[in-house]
């Protein structure tokens, strides 16, 4: 435990003094905090697009589903890394060629002032509750990693102050240059844990034996089913295509095509995690049958020789830190370019702007924090929120490829049915009528635009 403990403090150490050396590059404009300057180039737009989409849900959430369901769990994140090339091959580069900090500019450009007061609302929900689920699994990482000095509570406070305090000092730039270090913790802590007990239960063999059956642990589809994994793929593609903290990373790249290389990248690479992940999960399956699913893969990291655990502890907790960083910085950044900038303060110059962004990412992690209190499981709860990106991704589609059929009035009416939509699915069931709520927000979303733009054709977009 002291030699996990170390290597999490010198972790901790090394994140903080990345975010000292970026601060000097993210004073002065507020661009500079926001969007690196608009000068990343391609490997940190790759690994900043994998810190993003690698993060509790896609470790820690991965574990615990394929504790219970087997391999097919790791599709959660090879979903992930579909939306990123997807993102990559068709809209990336047409984001940064628009020249805009938030999606709410490009919706302006389109459509009326309720559209972007209300996709402003919208976008911070959905980053509330990602951030929240990161602080859920790195508490609990913590906790069972060492739990004679964490509880989960105290893990999650401890996880919320250097997510916090990593972006507060240094945006953007600090989210990416300490991703490189993330991103290498990540692959080669998770590679070397799944490697060692892969081993230890004794090999394909030993592992079968070991495992109840009635499970299709290795099969790639059935455990969690093929009509699960389409809504996977179709949520995590409308998410990467409209979600501001994605738009957020292809914004800062110095060019399009920068851009576009970044993220098909990111998005291959990313491909082996979700499936490493989900076979420790197994492994854990194996070793402690009995064991929480939630935390399925820290107990099988506590078995580790114990500079080995501390590696993949700091890796598993790299996760964490690379995901929330990025969704608190936009979050911070939706509310004082939209909010304050546009209703508040208009005059306000750059360094105001950096100030009151790091303000709200200060305000948004403690919301988060209490969010995380009241959530339990990390992939289902992640997946209702993310697909309120659905309307956004209509309304951007439309925006990009055909702005010739763009209307003013259709992009609130859009964004509130998407709205209604997720909560009408939550509380009447009767609403049910397709597999997942991905296809209803989809339906409901192109019928609501279609429909404003039939009835109020004179009222079209400039």
């Amino acid at each position: 435990m002291s030699v996990s403990l170390a290597i999490l403090i010198l972790y901790i150490a090394a994140l903080f003094a990345i975010s000292w050396y970026a601060k000097k590059r993210s004073e002065g404009e507020a661009e500079n905090y926001a969007l690196a300057g608009r000068k990343l180039n391609t490997p940190l737009i790759a690994v900043t697009i994998i810190g993003l989409a690698v993060g509790g849900a896609s470790t820690i959430g991965v574990s615990e589903h394929a504790f219970r369901v087997g391999l097919s769990a790791g599709w959660y994140t090879i979903a992930w890394a579909l939306g990123a090339i997807v993102m990559g091959m068709f809209m990336a580069k047409k984001y940064r060629e628009q020249n805009i900090t938030t999606i709410s500019e490009l919706i302006e450009r389109h459509h009326d002032m309720k559209a972007v007061v209300l996709g402003v609302f919208c976008q911070i929900v959905i980053q509330l509750v990602i951030i929240s689920l990161q602080y859920i699994a790195g508490g609990s990482i913590l906790h069972a990693i060492m739990p004679d000095v964490f509880d989960f509570k105290s893990g999650m406070i401890v996880s919320a102050i250097v997510f916090i305090g990593i972006t507060f000092i240094g945006g953007m730039w600090s989210a990416s240059l300490s991703n490189v270090m993330n991103i290498v913790l990540i692959y080669v802590g998770i590679l070397i844990a799944t490697v060692v007990q892969f081993y230890r239960v004794g090999g394909m063999e030993g592992l079968a034996a070991s495992l109840p059956a009635g499970v299709p642990w290795f099969s790639f589809t059935e455990g969690v089913g093929m009509v699960t994994i389409t809504s996977w793929v179709v949520t995590l593609i409308t998410v990467n295509l409209s979600l501001q903290s994605i738009l957020q990373i292809s914004l800062g790249a110095k060019d399009a095509e920068t851009a576009k290389k970044g993220f098909v990248w990111g998005g291959i690479i990313m491909l082996p995690v979700g499936v490493l992940a989900a076979f420790l999960g197994i492994c854990a399956k194996a070793m402690y049958p009995d064991a929480q699913a939630a935390l399925a893969l820290p107990e099988v990291i506590v078995s580790l020789q114990p500079l080995l655990a501390g590696i993949t502890l700091a890796a598993l907790w790299a996760a964490d830190v690379s995901t929330a960083c990025n969704l608190l910085l936009s979050a911070g950044t939706l509310f004082s370019n939209d909010i304050y900038k546009r209703f508040i303060n208009p005059a306000a110059d750059g360094s105001r702007q950096i100030l009151m962004t790091r303000l709200c990412v200060m305000l948004t992690g403690l919301m988060t924090l209490g969010l995380a209190m009241t959530v339990s499981s990390i992939l289902g709860t992640i997946m209702i929120g993310l697909s309120l990106t659905a309307a956004f991704t209509v309304i951007v589609i439309v925006a990009l490829f055909f702005p010739q059929h763009s209307c003013k009035e259709a992009g609130f009416w859009t964004l509130l049915a998407g709205f209604v939509m997720l909560i009408l699915w939550q509380f009447f069931p009767a609403v049910r009528i397709l597999p997942n709520i991905i296809y209803m927000e989809w339906l409901v979303c192109i019928i609501a635009y279609a429909l404003v733009a039939v009835i109020k054709p004179g009222k079209k977009a400039a």
